[in-house]
Protein backbone atom coordinates (compact mmCIF):
# COMPACT_ATOMS: atom_id res chain seq x y z
CA UNK A 1 0.00 0.00 0.00
CA UNK A 2 1.24 3.65 -0.60
CA UNK A 3 1.88 5.79 2.01
CA UNK A 4 1.86 9.27 3.11
CA UNK A 5 4.73 11.28 2.98
CA UNK A 6 4.45 15.07 3.92
CA UNK A 7 7.94 16.61 2.19
CA UNK A 8 9.52 16.55 -0.62
CA UNK A 9 12.63 16.43 1.27
CA UNK A 10 11.78 12.75 2.94
CA UNK A 11 11.52 11.31 -0.47
CA UNK A 12 14.87 12.46 -1.32
CA UNK A 13 16.62 10.19 1.40
CA UNK A 14 14.57 7.36 -0.14
CA UNK A 15 15.15 8.17 -3.98
CA UNK A 16 19.30 8.33 -2.84
CA UNK A 17 18.85 4.72 -1.77
CA UNK A 18 17.08 3.61 -4.83
CA UNK A 19 19.76 5.07 -7.31
CA UNK A 20 22.31 3.70 -4.79
CA UNK A 21 21.37 0.23 -5.07
CA UNK A 22 20.46 0.20 -8.66
CA UNK A 23 22.28 3.38 -10.68
CA UNK A 24 20.27 5.97 -12.36
CA UNK A 25 19.55 3.36 -15.69
CA UNK A 26 18.39 0.67 -13.50
CA UNK A 27 16.11 2.93 -11.36
CA UNK A 28 12.78 1.83 -13.15
CA UNK A 29 9.63 3.47 -11.71
CA UNK A 30 8.71 -0.19 -10.41
CA UNK A 31 11.62 -0.13 -8.22
CA UNK A 32 11.42 3.64 -7.40
CA UNK A 33 8.05 3.56 -6.24
CA UNK A 34 8.73 -0.04 -4.25
CA UNK A 35 11.59 2.16 -2.80
CA UNK A 36 9.70 5.16 -1.51
CA UNK A 37 6.41 3.31 -1.02
CA UNK A 38 4.87 6.12 -2.63
CA UNK A 39 2.52 5.57 -5.53
CA UNK A 40 3.42 6.63 -8.98
CA UNK A 41 0.88 10.17 -9.13
CA UNK A 42 2.24 10.99 -6.16
CA UNK A 43 5.83 10.41 -7.17
CA UNK A 44 5.31 12.76 -10.33
CA UNK A 45 3.63 15.15 -8.21
CA UNK A 46 7.26 15.57 -5.97
CA UNK A 47 8.79 14.97 -9.31
CA UNK A 48 7.10 16.20 -12.26
CA UNK A 49 10.31 16.14 -14.39
CA UNK A 50 10.82 12.45 -14.03
CA UNK A 51 13.68 10.58 -12.87
CA UNK A 52 16.02 13.18 -14.25
CA UNK A 53 14.79 15.60 -11.76
CA UNK A 54 14.28 13.10 -8.90
CA UNK A 55 18.39 12.36 -9.33
CA UNK A 56 19.39 16.33 -10.09
CA UNK A 57 17.27 16.47 -6.15
CA UNK A 58 19.72 13.66 -4.44
CA UNK A 59 22.74 15.20 -6.29
CA UNK A 60 21.89 18.33 -4.74
CA UNK A 61 21.04 17.41 -1.21
CA UNK A 62 24.57 15.05 -1.63
CA UNK A 63 25.97 18.75 -2.23
CA UNK A 64 24.47 20.40 0.50
CA UNK A 65 25.66 18.06 3.11
CA UNK A 66 28.96 17.89 1.95
CA UNK A 67 29.31 21.34 1.62
CA UNK A 68 28.04 21.76 5.09
CA UNK A 69 30.04 18.99 7.10
CA UNK A 70 32.93 18.63 5.23
CA UNK A 71 33.71 21.54 2.34
CA UNK A 72 32.68 24.81 4.39
CA UNK A 73 34.18 23.06 7.69
CA UNK A 74 37.85 22.16 5.91
CA UNK A 75 37.72 25.97 3.70
CA UNK A 76 37.21 27.83 6.84
CA UNK A 77 37.70 25.60 10.22
CA UNK A 78 39.94 28.15 13.19
CA UNK A 79 42.27 25.23 13.32
CA UNK A 80 42.93 22.85 9.98
CA UNK A 81 44.05 19.81 11.82
CA UNK A 82 41.20 19.39 13.60
CA UNK A 83 38.95 20.33 10.76
CA UNK A 84 40.70 17.43 8.52
CA UNK A 85 39.97 15.46 11.43
CA UNK A 86 36.39 16.17 11.50
CA UNK A 87 36.39 15.56 7.33
CA UNK A 88 37.60 11.50 8.23
CA UNK A 89 34.60 11.60 10.92
CA UNK A 90 32.15 12.69 9.09
CA UNK A 91 32.38 11.08 5.80
CA UNK A 92 33.09 7.90 7.86
CA UNK A 93 29.82 8.55 9.30
CA UNK A 94 28.30 9.51 5.97
CA UNK A 95 29.26 6.29 4.14
CA UNK A 96 28.02 4.26 7.46
CA UNK A 97 31.89 3.59 8.24
CA UNK A 98 31.71 1.40 4.83
CA UNK A 99 29.12 -0.18 4.80
CA UNK A 100 27.31 2.44 1.58
CA UNK A 101 28.72 3.37 -1.39
CA UNK A 102 29.29 7.08 -2.69
CA UNK A 103 26.44 7.94 -4.83
CA UNK A 104 28.31 10.55 -6.47
CA UNK A 105 30.64 7.74 -7.68
CA UNK A 106 28.06 5.48 -8.66
CA UNK A 107 26.67 8.51 -10.98
CA UNK A 108 30.36 8.82 -12.18
CA UNK A 109 30.40 5.62 -13.50
CA UNK A 110 27.01 4.84 -14.93
CA UNK A 111 25.92 5.31 -18.45
CA UNK A 112 24.64 8.50 -16.75
CA UNK A 113 28.20 9.46 -16.18
CA UNK A 114 27.38 12.34 -19.58
CA UNK A 115 24.20 13.59 -18.24
CA UNK A 116 25.50 14.47 -14.70
CA UNK A 117 29.08 15.60 -15.75
CA UNK A 118 29.29 18.70 -14.33
CA UNK A 119 27.45 18.06 -10.55
CA UNK A 120 29.86 15.00 -10.64
CA UNK A 121 32.93 16.84 -11.52
CA UNK A 122 32.35 19.88 -8.97
CA UNK A 123 31.54 17.68 -6.12
CA UNK A 124 34.84 16.12 -6.56
CA UNK A 125 36.59 19.26 -7.52
CA UNK A 126 35.73 20.96 -4.97
CA UNK A 127 36.34 18.33 -2.05
CA UNK A 128 39.55 18.21 -3.14
CA UNK A 129 40.13 21.88 -3.31
CA UNK A 130 38.45 22.26 0.43
CA UNK A 131 41.03 19.71 1.34
CA UNK A 132 43.84 21.40 -0.31
CA UNK A 133 42.94 24.79 1.20
CA UNK A 134 43.28 23.10 4.91
CA UNK A 135 46.37 21.57 3.84
CA UNK A 136 47.73 24.85 3.14
CA UNK A 137 46.79 26.00 6.11
CA UNK A 138 47.87 23.28 8.27
CA UNK A 139 51.61 24.33 6.76
CA UNK A 140 51.52 22.02 3.71
CA UNK A 141 53.56 23.77 0.45
CA UNK A 142 51.48 24.09 -2.45
CA UNK A 143 52.58 21.19 -4.80
CA UNK A 144 52.29 18.64 -1.86
CA UNK A 145 48.57 19.98 -0.69
CA UNK A 146 47.65 19.85 -4.27
CA UNK A 147 48.55 15.92 -4.60
CA UNK A 148 47.58 15.12 -1.00
CA UNK A 149 44.04 16.17 -1.52
CA UNK A 150 43.97 14.43 -4.58
CA UNK A 151 45.63 11.34 -3.34
CA UNK A 152 43.13 11.38 0.10
CA UNK A 153 39.86 11.86 -1.87
CA UNK A 154 40.91 9.45 -4.20
CA UNK A 155 41.41 6.85 -1.73
CA UNK A 156 38.46 7.82 -0.12
CA UNK A 157 36.48 6.32 -3.19
CA UNK A 158 38.71 3.80 -3.87
CA UNK A 159 38.23 2.36 -0.43
CA UNK A 160 34.79 2.57 -0.87
CA UNK A 161 34.51 0.43 -4.01
CA UNK A 162 37.58 -2.28 -2.07
CA UNK A 163 34.93 -2.60 0.81
CA UNK A 164 32.52 -2.59 -1.21
CA UNK A 165 33.76 -5.63 -3.40
CA UNK A 166 35.47 -7.51 -0.44
CA UNK A 167 32.22 -6.95 1.44
CA UNK A 168 33.90 -6.00 4.03
CA UNK A 169 33.50 -2.26 5.42
CA UNK A 170 36.40 -2.60 8.19
CA UNK A 171 38.38 -2.43 4.93
CA UNK A 172 36.85 1.35 4.22
CA UNK A 173 37.80 2.78 7.89
CA UNK A 174 41.57 0.89 7.70
CA UNK A 175 42.14 2.77 5.07
CA UNK A 176 40.37 6.12 6.41
CA UNK A 177 42.34 5.74 8.84
CA UNK A 178 45.72 5.52 6.74
CA UNK A 179 44.95 8.40 4.81
CA UNK A 180 44.45 10.44 8.34
CA UNK A 181 48.09 8.98 9.07
CA UNK A 182 49.23 10.48 5.56
CA UNK A 183 48.18 14.06 6.50
CA UNK A 184 49.65 14.00 9.79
Amino acid sequence: MARMIAERGDVVVMLAEVFRVYGFEGASLARITEGTKLGKGSIYHFFPGGKEEMAEAVLCEIDVWFRTHVFVPLRQGADAASAIDDMFREVGHYFLSGRKVCLVGVFALGNERDRFAEKVKSYFVEWVAALEAALLRAGKDAANAAALAEEVVGGIQGALVLARAFDRPAVFMAAMQRLRQRLI
